[in-house]
């Protein structure tokens, strides 16, 4: 199996794009009958959904993985701990899995790019509800008194 593209994203800090490409190479797998399963990058593909908040696919990719796959990989239990933080938006929970786990070399950039992408994400959450809550002027004052 060709994993040149995603290989590619990954050097190209493409992390936008990688739910795509694992999804077409499954895809391409499947239709050429090629097994797939023993070296499928599962943790990537995971982190790749949960990077474009596509958390319905993540979630039917999970169900998809053989138990015996899941139980053996100690990174992708770890990945999935992350997606099961979202599915319940305990954001707070998503970065203590990602802190509770020494993730591998080939991911390092991708969670460390999808845990900064969740904090921005989280601000910007965080500071619409303020201003929905407490109206502009309060928050724009309490933003200048800090």
């Amino acid at each position: 199996m060709d994993f040149s593209p995603l290989t590619e994203a990954l050097a190209s800090k493409s992390y936008e794009k990688i739910a795509d490409i694992c999804d077409n190479l499954l895809l391409q797998a499947a239709a050429e009958g090629v097994a797939y399963q023993d070296q499928w990058p599962y943790v990537i593909h995971l982190l790749g959904h949960f990077y474009v908040d596509d958390i319905n696919s993540a979630r039917f990719l999970w169900k998809s993985i053989p138990s015996e796959i899941k139980e053996s990989q100690l990174e992708l239990a770890a990945a999935w701990k992350i997606g099961q933080k979202l599915w319940t938006r305990d954001y707070g929970g998503v970065h203590e899995a990602i802190r509770g786990f020494d993730w591998s070399q080939e991911v390092q950039g991708l969670v460390a790019a999808f845990s900064g992408h969740q904090l921005k994400k989280n601000f910007l959450l965080d500071l619409l509800q303020s201003f929905t809550q407490r109206g502009c002027f309060s928050c724009c004052s309490q933003l200048i008194l800090r």
